[in-house]
This record gives C-alpha cells, sequence and structure tokens, in this order.
C-alpha cells in the first residue's frame, strides 16, 4: 500500500462507518491484531519486533483513551451534535488556526467539501513503499533536475493540476531505483486533487505543503529501513550465531535506542497530520524531539569509527560471518542494498532532517510562528550534527596522531605531535631542489630529492623516509601561522609545478625556504592552499555577496580520500572558489560553509546568474534567520561557517 493510498484512505472519505460505499476507507482491525499480524510491505518472513509491537500498541492505547474521555465533548471545530460524536471535523477544524489563507479555505470548504474523519489507527510505516535509500537517492536527483529545470537547462512543460484547472510548476515524478514506484507529493494525492483546496491555497503554501510532507514521509521511510536493520540482520540467528556479544556490539551499537527514539517522533507526527487534509507545521515536534530524544544520535555516530574497522575485521577474519551476511545481502527484502547502507542510516537521517527543516525555513513567513518554531528545531539539530562531527573527528584525529608519532625519529630538538588541539591537515611526498643551480645540476638526476611533508593544523613537520620505508626522519619543522608560499613564473617544464615555501622561524630559529616541485598542478595549488590558508584565492568567498561568484551542484556523490578534501553529496550547491586545469575544484558548501576539494567530474555549472542569487539568499536567509532567532550556544554558530572542513567520518556515507 503507498503513501497516496494511506492519506486516501484517511481524508478521501466520509467515515469509516459506510466501508460498502468507500472501499478505501475499510474498518482497520484491531490494534493488537495489527501489530502482531506479519507486514508485507516490510517484507519479512520472520515476526515483527515484539519491542516494537508494545511500544505502538501503549501508544495507541494512551491515545483512543484520551479520544473516548473527549468523544461527548465538544473541542474547538467540532460539532457537538449527536451525528458528530464519532469524530466528524467541521469544515473549520481541517485548517489551521493562524493559517493566512483560512477564510478564503474555510469558505470553499463550507460550500463543498465533506466532513472529514479522524483515525486514530494510522500506522504510516506499513504504507510506506520504498526504503530510506530509495528515498535518499531518488529525493536528491530530484533535487538537480530541478535546479535544472529552473535554469532552462531540462525544459519540462508546466502540468495541469488534475480537476483544478490551474497550472502548477512542473513536477517530477522520478522512478525509485529497482521500482516501479515514484515519490508522492502532497499535491497528487487524489484527496487533496478532490477537495478542491489547490485553486483555493496560493502556491506559496502547497509549497510549504510539499516541504512539509515530504519531512514525514521520509521519516516513516527511514525507520521502514531501521526495521530491516534489526529484524532482518541484527534478528538473524544465523549471523548472530558467528559473532561474539562484543562484535554484536562493535556492529550495532545503541541501534534500538535510535529505533526507538525514530518510533516516538513518527507517533507524534502521525497525530499531528491526523488533524488536517491541510498539514500543520511540525517543527514544533521536531524540536521537541531533538532536544529529548535525539540525543542517542550522537553515540551511534561516534561508535561508527570503531563500526567500521571492526566490520572489515570481521569480514575478513569470520568466513561462516562472510557467508551469512552474502546470504542476507542477497535477499530480495533488502532490494539489492548493502548491509553497509543500512548501518549509516542514522548518521544520514540526521543530516538530512535538518536540511528538511531547513527547506521549510527557507519557505516560511518572515516573524511567523512557523519560521519561529524552524529556527529552533533548525538550530537544534545543528548542534546535534555538530556534536556526532566533533565526536568522530576527536576519536579519528587522536588515533592518526598516535600513528603518526610511532613513525617519526627526531635528530635533534624533539616536538610532542599528540594533543587535543591538534590535528592533521595533509601528507604526503614532495620533491625538494637540491645544489645549486648550475647547468650541469640542472641535467643531473640529483636536483631534486624527496622530503615528505606533515602538514597539522598549527604545526609544519619537514622529514625523509627512511629506507625501510616505515619510519621518517623529521628535517626541520615550523609553527603554521609562520609559513609563507610563493608562486614561481614558469620556468620550462623542468621547474613546472615547483613553488616556494618559506619558513620565517623554523626550529633553529631561523628562516629558511625550500623549493618544492608536486606531481601535477592541482596538487601544487593545494598545497599552497594547505600550507597558507589565507591566501586569496580565485574566486571570491560566499561571505563576500558576490551573486557573480561561479557556482556548482553536485551530481554523484565524493567521499573525501585526504584531509584537505570535502565530502559532498547529490544535490549539494558549493560556491566556486579554485580550480585546476587537470580537473579539480575547490569550494565552500552553502548549507554550512565547509571547504574542501573534490574532483570536477562530480558537480556541473549552475550556468543561470538568476538562480545563483536565488541560492546565496536561500543561505544568507538561513544566516540571518540563526542569528535573529537568539542564535545557539556559544560557540556552535551555525550557517556560513567561512574556512571550515568536513574529515571523512566514515567510509559507510558521504555525511
Amino acid at each position: 500500500m503507498s503513501v497516496t493510498a494511506l492519506f486516501r484512505g484517511k481524508w478521501g472519505h466520509k467515515s469509516q462507518e459506510t466501508p460498502e460505499k468507500h472501499p478505501a476507507a475499510m474498518v482497520q482491525p484491531s490494534h493488537e491484531d495489527e501489530d502482531d499480524e506479519d507486514v508485507s510491505n516490510v517484507g519479512f518472513s520472520r515476526e515483527p519486533i515484539r519491542r516494537n509491537s508494545r511500544f505502538y500498541r501503549s501508544m495507541r492505547k494512551k491515545r483512543m483513551v484520551s479520544s473516548e474521555q473527549s468523544e461527548y465533548s465538544p473541542r474547538p471545530g467540532l460539532d457537538p451534535s449527536p451525528s458528530n460524536r464519532a469524530g466528524l471535523l467541521s469544515p473549520n477544524a481541517l485548517l489551521p488556526p493562524k493559517s493566512p489563507f483560512l477564510p478564503e479555505a474555510r469558505r470553499f470548504l463550507s460550500n463543498g467539501a465533506r466532513s472529514q474523519t479522524i483515525c486514530h489507527s494510522l500506522n504510516i510505516v506499513k504504507n510506506i513503499a520504498f526504503l530510506y535509500q530509495e528515498y535518499r537517492d531518488t529525493s536528491k536527483q530530484q533535487e538537480i533536475e530541478q535546479r535544472r529545470q529552473r535554469e532552462n537547462l531540462c525544459p519540462v512543460a508546466e502540468t495541469v493540476v488534475a480537476g483544478s484547472g490551474v497550472m502548477s510548476p512542473p513536477v517530477l515524478q522520478l522512478q525509485l531505483r529497482n521500482s516501479s514506484r515514484s515519490l508522492s507529493l502532497w499535491q497528487n494525492l487524489e484527496a487533496v486533487q478532490a477537495s478542491g483546496l489547490l485553486t483555493q491555497l496560493p502556491q506559496k503554501e502547497i509549497i510549504m505543503q510539499e516541504a512539509t510532507f515530504e519531512l514525514i514521509t521520509s521519516e516513516a521511510s527511514y525507520y521502514k529501513s531501521l526495521e530491516i536493520l534489526e529484524t532482518h540482520f541484527l534478528r538473524d540467528p544465523v549471523l548472530i550465531n558467528t559473532l561474539s556479544q562484543s562484535d554484536v556490539h562493535f556492529l550495532f551499537s545503541n541501534i534500538e535506542e535510535v529505533m526507538k527514539a525514530s518510533e516516538r517522533f513518527l507517533m507524534d507526527l502521525e497525530h499531528r497530520i491526523e488533524k488536517s487534509i491541510l498539514i500543520p507545521d511540525v517543527c514544533d515536534i521536531v524540536y521537541h524531539h531533538a532536544v529529548e530524544h535525539f540525543n542517542v544520535f550522537i553515540k551511534y555516530v561516534i561508535n561508527q569509527v570503531y563500526q567500521e574497522k571492526n566490520y572489515r575485521r570481521i569480514l575478513e577474519g569470520n568466513q561462516a560471518f562472510r557467508e551469512a551476511m552474502a546470504a542476507l545481502e542477497n535477499h530480495p527484502h533488502v532490494r539489492g542494498l548493502s548491509f553497509t547502507s543500512f548501518l549509516i542510516l542514522p548518521f544520514q537521517r540526521i543530516t538530512r532532517l535538518k536540511l528538511l527543516v531547513q527547506n521549510i525555513l527557507k519557505k516560511a513567513d518572515e516573524n511567523s510562528e512557523r519560521e519561529a518554531n524552524a529556527i529552533k528545531a533548525h538550530q537544534q539539530l545543528e548542534q546535534i550534527v555538530k556534536e556526532c562531527n566533533e565526536g568522530v573527528r576527536k576519536m579519528s584525529r587522536t588515533e592518526e596522531l598516535i600513528s603518526i608519532e610511532k613513525t617519526l625519529e627526531f635528530k635533534s630538538k624533539s616536538v610532542p605531535i599528540i594533543s587535543h588541539s591538534r590535528w592533521l591537515l595533509k601528507k604526503g611526498e614532495l620533491q625538494l631542489m637540491a645544489g645549486p643551480k648550475s647547468t650541469r645540476t640542472m641535467r643531473s638526476r640529483k636536483l631534486y630529492q624527496p622530503v615528505y611533508l606533515f602538514l597539522f593544523n598549527n604545526l609544519l613537520l619537514v622529514t625523509k623516509r627512511s629506507s625501510s620505508g616505515e619510519k621518517f626522519q623529521v628535517l626541520d619543522s615550523c609553527t603554521r601561522a609562520m609559513l609563507r608560499t610563493e608562486v614561481l613564473e614558469d620556468q620550462g617544464q623542468l621547474l613546472a609545478n615547483v613553488f616556494n615555501l618559506k619558513l620565517l622561524e623554523n626550529q633553529e630559529e631561523r628562516p629558511v625556504s625550500y623549493m618544492l616541485k608536486t606531481c601535477s598542478m592541482s596538487d601544487k595549488l593545494r598545497w599552497m592552499c594547505a600550507l597558507t590558508p589565507n591566501r586569496r584565492t580565485r574566486f571570491m568567498s560566499t561571505s563576500a555577496h558576490q551573486s557573480d561568484s561561479p557556482q556548482v551542484q553536485c551530481i554523484q556523490s565524493y567521499s573525501s580520500q585526504e584531509p584537505d578534501e570535502l565530502s559532498i553529496e547529490m544535490a549539494d550547491v558549493l560556491n566556486l572558489l579554485e580550480r585546476t586545469e587537470d580537473g579539480w575544484m575547490m569550494g565552500e558548501r552553502l548549507h554550512d560553509g565547509e571547504r574542501g576539494w573534490f574532483p570536477s567530474r562530480v558537480v556541473e555549472e549552475i550556468q543561470s546568474k538568476e538562480v545563483r542569487a536565488q541560492n546565496l539568499r536561500e543561505a544568507f536567509r538561513i544566516l540571518q534567520a540563526q542569528e535573529g532567532g537568539g542564535g545557539p550556544p556559544t560557540g556552535t554558530r551555525v550557517g556560513l561557517r567561512v574556512g571550515r572542513r568536513t574529515p571523512r567520518a566514515s567510509n559507510f556515507s558521504n555525511p
């Protein structure tokens, strides 16, 4: 059963009391039977999770008791007559009390709309047809195509909303991967089209309804994927019998707590959308759950560092586990998706949820209650995402520093490497020019000698690899603030990709200069940007408010391979800062200000000046709303944070 069918059954008919006239409004089975029966949509042959069933049953009983207590007492917008005691709403109850289009919509509903039914046994998850991974890939592709349409790269004719005679913007119904189903839109629901609301509501409100509808349905899709992770993988006896108790903990961490948080969140969203065919604001619910329940995401995401390593270790050394996992991954229930795509779901969801709230914030009226709720929710989600990132960074950085320190050999003055305020920015081998610049030396094979640089956020080490290749002898060091780079004019092929590195004060407290050669033009520029981050880039930063600055959108997800690279996902929009002729770009992501390098093949340039200007306006709207809404706690400024980068959190994802 699709999401469209879910909403058609809820809002498309008078009442569940007349199922013979309205087949879609079938009487629901009892809650106990509903929870214990096998759910075909989820696609499991094993029994559903009893813990989840108890949770849903208890929540529904509370709501049923609440509805019974208020059954015969008038509520706002409810007709207290005996004919309406079953819970039928008056036309006015279908609309939020503070809606700006309330008079027009109420007038329309009072003239033609039927009374609606509040259904207290709605279960969104059972009616979602797609998994979160499918939704995520498809929705991002849809964002890309919509942006292309806006700049007339892929013209698509406008469509007429069925039965309304009203022209709507181009609507994309992209097909899900390995499926004939497509993502549902609020305006395409039969109940919405039959109600006539599309002819009464302003286009801005329809767009807002779509943004809210996506937040709700995507959460249901996310929970459905979590159910597969728990029921298909975690509860599989063959797989679990191949693992020790500690390995089970390493792989699945606190996924049950994460799942319970999603259950609570989904139940509150479900309760909210039951109120009206016109979906009310939900950002207040997001904020409440972000404060009260979403901290479980932080623990899970931080544990991903160990999760990834242990999964590889178990996969390589445990044949029984490898065979059991292969069988589970090949099962049709998982639709060709990998086990790791399920493990990374919580981090993907919390970051996506922040963007969905951000999308609502962009569309909300300024100084409205909806904007205020969206700002609070966005701030809290931003804080959670930041703590997730910082937790992962702290653990990975410490391990990396320990590993590097074990390989270093200091010739004279030793420099302490391990520090909580230090992390690696870039490392790699370059060629150091040696000897005088004579013709004889230029022709010599010893013109260049290999050196290996370790660049930290506050320190540079110039080293030489030992003959064994496992150790590095430290030749020189300097604080990063005392580094300067200088571009050399083109001096022929022999001196191509060469730059000067000046240490204003090295470990011996004297200035020294190194002439370094890289393997490519992009490598040269990347080293210069890393060594001297305050150097002027070719294009202006987003903070310069230049609408003419080039922008690109990501069309293929990319996971960073080096510390100075940026992991980007499909549909990310970036302000371009640098580009090289051999296929690399440096960009600043608009929605969070993170900087880094990425290959040009995974992005396409946004040609339209109007689209670029709109992207900037939306980015600054988020920043201004955050600053004007009281702002987050000290040290958690959100929005356009210039000069930050996103190191790799895991190879499972592109967070």
